[in-house]
């Protein structure tokens, strides 16, 4: 009898799934687990409590997954014990697992688990595979290892490769009589926020927007702060892995032959590559993705002021545009990919402070939380990762006068100034109010 265990990550999905595919054909019975992305107990320090809205994000991504397995007569698993390895350790010993899979997952954290399972039960057949990025490393025509610093050769070396089709949906075998070491999985309906989870609404948002005539002004629309379908809201979806990018790029593809191919069905395919490279990036600098001075020998000039950094989380800076969008933020969990810059470019140039505080943040409050393009993201902008111009410094009044010229999308989110940033000057003493 071979018994499989299947652990659910950032694959919260059923097709286009080749790490579960191979594995339900080569065993008898299977335990679907899923293993949260942050482990509390066991998480690095800058790691908190997801917010309201990404918990709720994720009971609902569960929960259709779940159903999912449901209608090939197995089950969404949890670990009772809060130790992830002593728990999988008795279930490997008293469900005599033969086999274990898994779609390989970017984060630093996120692969130890599955290193010290190879190394404690190396007997034990491991499946893997490149489930959530557009390429695997032997199609890549780089290496891996030799990725590019900056995205702009990563893309150029990338963008005429067609990635493989997505395979079909996995026909799974049946789970085991009893599992009394697992807890099943358990939706709770008072977390709920009105936002496309799971792999069949992520079909039906996939579908819909192509329906549409988006992807043909997508460019001219997705640096905007708020609007209709001004951008594809396909990163909640991708960071959960209720669909794969390999999905989105063969719509994108159909679309494209029908309706025809403009720069901005381009450039739905260069944000695409985007989380593509951060993905590898990620891989391939593993734990100095989280490091002060990020890929770089030099750390940045700026500290940690708990005052500022506190009036950045809840939106009481001087400035009225970040405050909206950190209101959005904190409200709903998503941003667009503009606001993103803006908080971020505020966060380390005019509040001087460390990056990863924000990225920290962001991590906390996003429904598409990714670990390699939030962290990524966030080293670009502070100038220790992939910006060739080391760091990105935006004008927020600029900003604010190109995106939001009639003050709506601050009026939207409440984002009144603050005038006064600090209550102290840098030794302490209390400062008047201005």
């Amino acid at each position: 009898m071979k018994v499989g265990l299947y652990l659910f990550e950032n694959d919260c999905r059923l097709s286009d799934n080749p790490a579960l595919t191979t594995l339900a054909s080569q065993v008898d019975t299977l335990i679907c687990i899923y293993l949260p992305t942050v482990n509390l107990w066991t998480a690095r320090k800058a790691q908190c409590s997801p917010s309201f809205a990404a918990e709720c994000y994720r009971n609902q991504t569960l929960n259709a997954l779940h159903q999912s397995l449901v209608s090939q007569q197995q089950k969404l698993y949890l670990l009772r014990d809060t130790a992830q390895l002593k728990a999988l350790t008795e279930i490997i010993h008293t469900q005599q697992v033969t086999h274990i899979g898994r779609t390989v997952h970017p984060g630093f954290d996120e692969q130890k688990l599955w290193l010290k399972l190879q190394d404690n039960f190396p007997h034990i057949q491991y499946i893997s595979a490149y489930s959530n990025t557009l390429f695997e490393p032997n199609s890549l025509p780089i290496s891996a290892s030799e990725l590019p610093p900056s995205f702009t050769p990563f893309r150029k070396a990338v963008e005429e490769v067609e990635p493989n089709s997505p395979i079909a949906t996995a026909q799974l075998p049946p789970k085991p009589n009893r599992i009394p070491e697992l807890a099943e999985f358990k939706a709770n309906s008072s977390y709920s926020i009105k936002v496309a989870a799971g792999e069949a609404q992520a079909q039906q948002q996939l579908q819909q927007y192509f329906q549409t005539d988006a992807a043909l002004t997508y460019k001219e629309t997705r640096n905007a702060l708020f609007g209709e379908h001004f951008s594809t809201r396909f990163s909640p979806i991708l960071a959960y892995g209720a669909i794969s990018p390999r999905q989105i790029k063969q719509a994108l593809t159909q679309f494209e032959q029908q309706r025809g191919a403009n720069e901005s069905t381009y450039w739905i395919w260069f944000e695409l590559l985007w989380r593509e490279y951060f993905h590898w990036y990620a891989l391939k600098h593993q734990h100095r993705l989280f490091c002060f001075s990020g890929v770089k020998t030099k750390t940045p000039k700026t500290s940690f002021y708990p005052e500022r950094f506190l009036k950045w989380c809840q939106g009481r800076t001087p400035s009225a545009l970040v405050n909206a969008i950190m209101h959005e933020l904190t409200k709903t969990g998503w941003i667009s990919n503009r606001a993103r810059q803006i908080a971020a470019s505020y966060c380390v140039n005019e509040l001087q402070l460390d990056w990863r505080c924000g990225a920290a943040f962001f991590e906390q409050h996003l429904i598409d939380y990714d670990v390699a393009a939030n962290w990524g993201n966030w080293q670009y902008i502070a100038g220790v990762g992939a910006d060739p111009r080391g760091g990105r410094h935006f004008n927020i009044t600029k900003q604010q006068a190109l995106f939001d010229p009639d003050g709506e999308y601050i009026k939207l989110w409440q984002g009144e100034a603050t005038p006064q940033l600090d209550s102290q000057d840098h030794v302490g003493w209390p400062l008047e109010d201005n």
